[in-house]
């Protein structure tokens, strides 16, 4: 939206000199006072964005002429700049101001909305279907393809058999023997590609939809490590994925520059787990393979998203493990946006969750960071909390040394290993199918969705008009991205 930027001295403001060019799909002009609305907006707490956490530190907005727009910040930090234009969806003032900042969610602006992006919104059939268009005449050039679908399906078993006959276009995840009749075919490719997601298991610490009360089981941490030590996860990965997925190693992804494989977390050690669980007195008294404790049996929900292809297939493997040490899991497989509502809830014991993560390792702080401090955004469902972690969150976030800003993550991290909030199951690598006529340039790994526009049909290799199906159909992915789906692109 910018064509250009100019610093303060002092680095505490920037100034963006926007596109005139720019106009929102209905016609009337970007300018700056929609970044100023942006701001506010995102940053409102009755919005509940979870942008606002990456604009913690802009102080206000300024606006001194309608192509310029001035961001004041309240400290100078290194990743100033990356936070604000990571996190800054700039949207219209003049659709949104008028409406009441807790009805926007329901309001008919959020079902149609309005950007000033190379594609237009055309139509959202909600848990079903997603359509763009073109916006042909958009500033920053025509895209290069006409229209794109997200559809999602419930049987993904099948979709391999639809990319190769040429009835959908990409298949964001492929797997086993879905990949392999990819590879043979003559109208499909596989993608490799990297990606921000990861996957773990987080537990509940206090009861459950009771944050007031401290967990009964969960919220002893040797708990938690017993459990850890009874999981092998490189099993899991291995059954699930083959080689097309890591073993977690911390609340990091790899393509983060903090990220560290050597951080110490809690081994796979059935014989440890075994010896810790008796050394709480969690024994089983009535041999029938579950422990028991005061009368109490050892007893755990595991929550997940049905959807999930992998969440789901590895669920049952864990279930298997615990059992191993005694320790009963009752699966719970729902809908997705029931799962996200329990979850945000605090309705849970242990929840199977994915997250795809910011680019920034500066990201942690709305998972990993005490109640309280996250900020608006936050994502810390288990209530975990540890005073070191923040102090050393803090100050990994505000130098400049780099190698200094390193050794603080690394502690940190090793921290909430140590303090096990969560198990970090995997990390997918990711291979996506993809019909051979399309261009598709190179995918960044902040989403493969982010250069759509830049993707590209040679005229001689476009479909004729009667073989383009309406919609391509998918399954929801792990990340709850706009990944979630497939994609048709004409």
């Amino acid at each position: 939206l910018a064509r250009s930027w100019t610093w303060a001295p002092d680095s505490l403001s920037i100034a963006f000199a926007i596109d005139p060019r720019a106009r929102w799909h209905d016609g009337v002009p970007v300018r700056s006072n929609d970044v100023r609305f942006s701001v506010s907006l995102i940053k409102d707490p009755v919005v509940v964005s979870n942008l606002a956490s990456g604009l913690a530190d802009v102080d206000s907005v300024t606006v001194p002429d309608s192509l310029t727009a001035v961001i004041w910040f309240a400290r100078h930090t290194p990743e100033q700049f990356f936070q604000l234009v990571n996190n800054l969806t700039v949207m219209p003032q003049h659709l949104l101001d008028s409406i009441p900042r807790d009805k926007l969610r329901e309001s008919a602006a959020s079902r149609n909305p309005v950007g000033n992006g190379r594609f237009r919104f055309r139509r959202w059939d909600r848990g079903s279907r997603i359509e763009l268009v073109a916006d042909t005449a958009n500033y920053r050039g025509r895209p290069g393809v006409d229209h794109v679908v997200w559809s999602i399906s419930p049987d993904p078993t099948s979709l391999w058999a639809r990319l190769v006959a040429e009835e959908i276009d990409l298949v964001e995840v492929l797997l086993g023997e879905s990949l392999q009749k990819v590879v043979a075919s003559s109208t499909a490719r596989p993608v490799p590609y990297n990606s921000l997601d990861y996957s773990y298991l987080t537990f509940n610490l206090h009861a459950e939809g009771d944050a007031r009360r401290p967990h009964p089981i969960l919220s002893d941490v040797r708990m938690r490590r017993a459990l850890a030590l009874a999981t092998d996860r490189a099993a899991i990965v291995r059954n699930v994925f083959d080689t097309l997925a890591y073993v977690g190693s911390g609340p990091f992804v790899r393509a983060q520059w903090t990220a560290d494989t050597t951080v110490a977390a809690v081994p796979f050690d059935r014989a440890a787990a075994n010896a810790l669980l008796d050394s709480l007195g969690w024994r089983d008294t009535n041999g029938d393979g579950i422990r028991e404790k005061n009368g109490r049996p050892l007893s755990l929900t595991l929550s997940y998203p049905g959807s999930s292809n992998a969440r789901g297939r590895s669920a049952p493997l864990i279930q298997a493990q615990w059992k191993e040490v005694g320790v009963d899991v009752k699966l719970r497989a729902l809908e997705l946006n029931t799962y996200t509502a329990q979850r945000n809830a605090g309705e849970f014991e242990v929840a199977y969750d994915g997250s795809h993560a910011d680019p920034s390792p500066a990201e942690i702080r709305q998972t990993w960071v005490t109640r309280g401090h996250e900020g608006a955004g936050a994502t810390n469902y288990g209530g975990y909390a540890n005073s070191a972690v923040d102090a050393l969150l803090d100050s990994a976030l505000v130098t400049f040394d780099t190698d200094r800003s390193r050794g603080l993550y690394r502690r940190a991290y090793e921290q909430i290993n140590a303090d096990v909030p969560a198990i970090f199951m995997y990390e997918p690598r990711l291979v996506a199918g993809l019909n051979r006529r399309i261009d598709a340039g190179t995918w960044r790994n902040d989403g493969w969705w982010t250069t759509l526009a830049d993707w590209t049909i040679a005229p001689d290799k476009r479909l004729p008009r009667d073989r383009i199906p309406l919609s391509a159909e998918l399954p929801a992915s792990d990340s709850g991205t706009p990944a979630d789906s497939a994609q048709k692109a004409e």
